[in-house]
């Protein structure tokens, strides 16, 4: 079968290695015609993921029709706010044939979507698409370190389908129901894991993150199942597993930019710093509105919101957190 990989990041040049043994042909779509001559001539992204050699069997290129005709599967690893130019662009070449895999963990600015909604606002009905999830650090995946993460669709067919050409023997794929739980979970532990940086980049202890994971997933929980998602998708991979490895993993793009700020460097700065994207930043604002609509209490959202669009300092908004009306655990 023939995979195609639209995204040339860290993550999607990971699946790209991880899954080469599954498939006959990768193609790995990259957005920057530079590097993707780059990659095709030496077999690395020395960009995105540098010292991690491409298999033989993945092509690397700039045109979407070239990554797309033909293909059996296709998997999307590119930056929540492009998504839906993205598939907007490869529309002309997608089938109703192809298996559509969203492996981005973000919500669409405008619209508060799940990455899967926004592409089936794309493409129509009668394509089958699912959302992939999970704690995974995309070095680590390329490398051949053992993974498991969570398929999740409405249509099970296809997630038997996916979970048995995606497995190997170090990329175990679990299956799930609940895309709405499992994208839920995926968007709002980059929030999390935010505040996760901003603890430990003041030094405020063990105590702290964990208390910090721990409250975050009852938040995440909170939105999730006021979105429709079952409870138990969130002590899952894509939520406490991914929760707990991105607050804690110092590969986490997320918890750095928490790092950095409490150094007290400027939001800006940190963003321009590197290409790599942080989706939390902008996940946040759109969590926050949600939340709000749905009468959700997002209180370690609601200071990160503020740390990053408002300029409240980091200690702040974290004594801001200790300080709150005290409450029962479980309300």
């Amino acid at each position: 079968m023939t995979l195609a990989i639209i995204g040339g990041g860290s993550w999607g040049t990971a699946l790209a290695c991880v899954l080469a043994p599954r498939f006959s042909t990768v193609r790995l779509w990259v957005y920057e015609p530079d590097l993707a001559a780059r990659i095709q001539e030496t077999r690395i992204n020395d960009v995105f993921l540098p010292g991690v050699e491409l298999p033989g069997n993945v092509q690397a290129g700039h045109s979407l029709e070239e990554a797309l005709s033909g293909a059996d599967v296709v998997v999307s690893a590119v930056p929540s706010h492009v998504v839906r130019q993205v598939y907007t662009a490869m529309q002309p070449w997608l089938t109703a044939r192809m298996h559509i895999v969203s492996t981005t963990k973000g919500l669409e600015s405008t619209t508060m979507l799940r990455m899967t909604e926004v592409i089936r606002s794309v493409t129509g009905p009668g394509y089958r698409i699912a959302a992939l999830s999970g704690p995974t650090f995309a070095r680590e995946v390329a490398t051949g370190h053992p993974t498991a993460v969570v398929l999740a669709s409405d249509d099970q067919g296809l997630v038997t389908e996916v979970q048995w050409a995606f497995s190997g023997p170090t990329f175990r794929v679990y299956g799930s129901h609940d895309p709405v739980g499992v994208e839920i979970g995926g968007a709002m532990k980059n929030v999390i894991a935010i505040g996760a940086g901003i603890s430990d980049g003041l030094g405020l202890g063990h105590n702290a993150i964990a208390a910090l994971i721990t409250r975050g997933l009852a938040e995440m929980n909170r939105l999730a199942v006021a979105l429709s998602a079952r409870p138990e998708t969130l002590s899952g991979l894509a939520g406490l597993g991914d929760l707990v490895l991105t607050c804690t993993g110092d590969l986490s793009r997320n918890r750095q930019v928490g790092l950095k700020l409490a150094s007290g460097l400027d939001l800006d700065r940190i963003l321009d710093a590197t290409p790599m994207i942080a989706e939390g930043v902008k996940t946040t604002a759109v969590a926050i509105e949600l939340a709000s609509r749905h009468g959700v209490d997002l209180p370690i959202a609601a200071e990160m919101h503020a740390v990053l669009n408002h300029g409240r300092p980091p200690r702040e908004a974290l004594q801001r957190l200790m300080s709150r009306t005290l409450r029962c655990e479980t309300e």
